[in-house]
């Protein structure tokens, strides 16, 4: 008797917490479409995190924009996956690569620098794009206390209903249709854009006021290096062929400095850009910030060839496997770059 006493308590905080979790889901936002893609992506891993990646990019728009797995595969035969975000901070980086890697041991991780330059938390709505597709678990937690912004609540980010609540009444199809799984906006973690505007000017750099970069993305950079040495991963951190924000000498500096130290590559892509082919007349869709697709196709040529010189890669196109995870996303790929360079006319 007293057994079954707990069944009707326990039978209701299990009811609750899962009306909790499914109103949380259908009031978070799905980044399905307009200007913040980018939020979906994160989460988008989960349904790739079984396919064995040779190489794996973490970091922000300098991966995700910058690097074709379609392309590495289709030329290379190399699997690959990117799981980046909006502004991705480097601790940020360190935890999902953390979670990445209790599931998946690449040959190869390829990290942006970029983030290096931000030493606290920007802002709560970048936290969100990449910190709310995170599933719960301890990498999450500790993310989630790291990138704290004045403010903000910690526990809304298990249960987002409390930041969103108000969206219950804002909802639209989109909610429904991607309650339990977000919207495959990307190939393999890669956001593709074909527009062409070329290179004119940018604004002018201001002056340099620290010529390192603060301790906590340091440590957390340290953090990153020691991960991928404890399971003899290969790391390359890049710094991608984008003019603005300014990339200092000092940083470069510093950078390679570190990456002698730490026996880990340090690859500058913009001194390398002739090398690569890139031309920003044509192979940047915002004057020369970030690359388009075919800029991001040059560049992941380079990096392929790069990466078969090492060794890190080899070719599996003739594997079944993952021949047939490519070629629905070659195809679809190959439709949207066709479709969207006729609407750019």
């Amino acid at each position: 008797m007293k057994r079954n006493r707990w069944i009707a308590p326990v039978f209701t905080l299990v009811l609750a917490g899962l009306l909790l979790w499914g109103l949380g889901r259908l009031v978070r936002p799905k980044y399905a479409s307009g200007v913040t893609l980018e939020g979906s992506m994160v989460e988008n891993w989960y349904t790739h995190r079984n396919e064995g990646h040779q190489v794996l990019f973490v970091g922000d728009c300098e991966v995700y924009e910058s690097f074709s797995p379609v392309t590495l595969f289709e030329e290379f035969g190399a699997t690959s996956y990117i799981r980046g975000s909006a502004q991705q901070l480097m601790w940020q980086s360190y935890y999902l690569l953390s979670e990445m890697l209790k599931v998946e041991t690449p040959r190869a991780v390829v990290l942006s620098v970029c983030s290096l330059r931000y030493a606290e938390p920007q802002s709560e709505a970048y936290n969100r794009m990449t910190l709310d597709g995170m599933r719960l678990s301890k990498e999450k937690f500790e993310a989630v206390r790291a990138s704290l912004t004045e403010g903000e609540s910690e526990i809304s980010y298990y249960l987002p209903l409390l930041r969103y609540h108000d969206r219950l009444f804002e909802l639209t199809a989109e909610d429904t249709l991607y309650l339990f799984q977000g919207p495959e906006l990307t190939y393999n973690g890669y956001l593709m854009r074909t527009e062409q505007v070329p290179y004119t000017r940018l604004p002018a750099a201001p002056a340099l006021q620290e010529p390192s970069f603060g301790d906590k993305p340091v440590e957390y950079l340290n953090r990153i290096v020691s991960l991928c040495r404890e399971k003899d991963i290969a790391l390359i951190l890049v710094k991608s062929p984008c003019l603005y924000p300014a990339w200092y000498p000092e940083w470069d500096l510093w950078l390679a400095d570190y990456a002698e130290q730490n026996r880990v590559e340090y690859i500058n892509a913009i001194p390398l850009m002739e090398d690569m082919g890139i031309d920003l007349s044509t192979d940047t869709y915002d004057g020369g910030i970030h690359l388009n697709v075919y800029g991001a196709e040059k560049y992941t040529r380079w990096l392929g060839e790069h990466l078969k010189e090492r060794g890190l890669i080899e070719d599996q196109r003739l594997d079944p496997v993952a021949a047939a995870q490519y070629s629905d996303l070659s195809e679809r790929y190959a439709r949207e770059k066709r479709a969207k360079a006729e609407v750019d006319g």
